[in-house]
Parts: C-alpha cells; sequence; structure tokens
C-alpha cells in the first residue's frame, strides 16, 4: 500500500525533519521524494509505503497535519490511488 504526502508553505529550517521523524516513529517509508523551494515557497511531495505502518492511516493523517499546522504549511496524506484519481486529467 502506498500513499501521497504533499507539504506546502514558507520555507523554513526543521520541515524535512518533522515530517520525516513523523514517518520513520511510525514505520513508514520513503520510496520517492521531490521538493524545491521557489522563492520562500517551500514545496514537497513524497510517495511512501505505509504497508508496515504502526498507526491507523487517520492518525497518521492527523499527526502530519498538526505538525503542518505547528509549522505553517499545508501538509495532506492521502491514499496513491485517491490522490492519483484526483489528479487525473
Amino acid at each position: 500500500m502506498k500513499a501521497v504526502i504533499t507539504v506546502i508553505g514558507c520555507d523554513r529550517i526543521g520541515i524535512m525533519a518533522a515530517i520525516t521523524g513523523i514517518l520513520a516513529k511510525a514505520n513508514v517509508n520513503i520510496l520517492d521524494i521531490s521538493q524545491t523551494i521557489m522563492q520562500e515557497l517551500f514545496t514537497m511531495i513524497m510517495l511512501v509505503d505505509i504497508s508496515k505502518m504502526n498507526v491507523e492511516f487517520s492518525e497518521m493523517s492527523d499527526m502530519l497535519a498538526r505538525a503542518g499546522k505547528e509549522l505553517g504549511l499545508d501538509v495532506r496524506f492521502q491514499r496513491e490511488e485517491i490522490f492519483t484519481s484526483m489528479h487525473r486529467i
């Protein structure tokens, strides 16, 4: 099972550490990652393997959203098939 995590907001120190720390504690493996900074805007998208995740999907979504709020970011956690369906042209 895979999921997509998107992170958007003003760049600041500690974004990667905060998000990847949450994933590591929940046994989520990062399969692919792309991040860029456009002027002062931080954007990141991750494809992650959640097959061995040790928390419920909704709990992980809440943890990431809380971390995003603390950092002033929009962090979304979606199942891969839902993300793909929403972004199909």
